[in-house]
């Protein structure tokens, strides 16, 4: 993964003779539910006799006073799942949205990406930026984030590699209203978000092509450079008329850290308040979800995973989790295999159990075929289960028929 889209260095092995794949974390990174295989003192590496889930802070704390400095946990079972509960008052048996809805949020999306491409092309030759398209733009997608959520979700997860900052960014924005929306934020108070996602990378057009586009790791000179983008976006913030604090404090606060390790001013603790850390998490998300030139998208789930990783020193473990109950664990619309082999798309949330929703499966890996399409509904199969999150890049597939 390139560090263009994200300062995460997380070191990773592959468990002799399986094909399970293990994450290095350092101790302070360790969380309860974590499923620990090995664990590293500053002289050797152990394999746990008895492997397993960290259940109690106690063990955490007996670890760390053993001298333990970092742990390698398996990946496919980083996440507690029974910690994740659905709260608030969301609507039972959300199912994928279909026909006049999808056409409405793809008419949002193209729009939007119209209008970005003039705010960008506007920063870039030095004229002076109308806020009023900006904030219509932004009461649209949160208009259409309480009308057709769903909608939303999946035409802007159909991305586009050439365009990677317009995508991220509106990316950015509908997931911060959405986010906002599941934690009960006022109506203006989201439009403000979605303004901030939309302009939150705008330092982005002043780094150079080559840095910004560079298909494989950045150097640490190139990575410096990139850095910058915070610094160059703060001008450009202050020629905005009128720019809410709310829309700001996404855009200069998305790369802190709650240790003080981020930039551009090395905040932490409650200097990042929840915006800015509600907009870390957002950004994170969509850079580890995205498909680019030089890597695949990881799934919900598997950037979930890596996300869980960076509490509580890099991220908000509390908001993290809300987030993932915002978003869902398999949310609608990704791709998933079976334990039979089969492939289909989340297609219905299950409130009552996130990793059993119901699926539209299409596919058989095991064949190597489209087959019949049939919905399963994983609540009442108990004899069935997701094996793991996919994608179409891995299975090379398209799956665009049967959205």
């Amino acid at each position: 993964m390139s560090n263009t889209v994200s300062d995460i260095h997380i070191g990773m092995m592959m468990q002799e003779g399986q094909s399970r794949m293990l994450q290095k974390i350092s101790i302070q990174q360790l969380t309860l539910g974590m499923y620990v295989e090995h664990i590293e003192t500053e002289h050797s590496r152990t394999r746990m006799a008895k492997p397993g889930y960290v259940r109690r802070p106690e063990t955490i704390e007996k670890l760390r006073q053993s001298g333990v400095q970092h742990i390698w946990v398996d990946a496919d079972q980083l996440l507690n799942l029974d910690e994740i509960h659905y709260k608030g008052p969301l609507v039972r048996g959300k199912y994928a949205a279909t026909g006049a809805d999808m056409d409405k949020a793809r008419e949002l999306i193209d729009a939007s990406k119209q209008q970005l491409c003039r705010l960008l092309k506007d920063i870039y030759a030095n004229k002076p930026i109308d806020m009023t398209p900006i904030e219509d733009l932004g009461l649209s997608i949160v208009d259409n984030i309480f009308e057709r959520q769903h909608a939303v979700a999946w035409i802007s997860g159909i991305r586009d590699k050439s365009a990677y900052l317009m995508e991220h960014s509106l990316n950015v924005a509908f997931l911060l209203v959405n986010f906002g929306k599941h934690l009960g934020f006022d109506h203006h108070t989201l439009q403000e978000l979605a303004v901030g996602g939309i302009v939150h990378d705008i330092g982005k057009v002043l780094v150079a092509d080559e840095v910004l586009n560079k298909p494989g790791k950045l150097t640490a000179e190139e990575f410096d450079h990139m850095k910058l983008h915070q610094v160059f976006s703060q001008p450009v913030l202050d020629s905005i008329p009128d720019l809410s604090q709310v829309a700001r404090d996404v855009s200069l606060m998305h790369h802190e850290k709650l240790d003080g390790n981020g930039y551009p001013n090395g905040l932490q603790g409650e200097e990042i308040h929840t915006i800015g850390r509600m907009s870390g998490i957002v950004d994170i998300y969509d850079a580890l979800t995205a498909d680019r030139c030089y890597k695949r998208a990881m799934s919900p789930s598997e950037a979930f995973k890596i996300m869980m990783g960076l509490t509580p020193f890099h991220l908000d473990p509390t908001l993290l989790r809300a987030f993932i109950q915002c978003i869902g664990f398999y949310p609608i619309g990704s791709l998933v295999e079976l334990v039979d082999g089969r492939i289909g798309l989340v297609w219905q949330e299950n409130l009552d159990d996130i990793t059993r929703p119901v699926v539209k499966t299409f596919y058989s890996v095991r064949s190597n075929h489209f087959r019949e399409v049939e919905y399963i509904d994983l609540g009442r199969r108990h004899d069935l289960r997701i094996a793991r999150a996919t994608s179409e890049g891995t299975l090379d597939i398209c799956v665009d028929a049967f959205r």
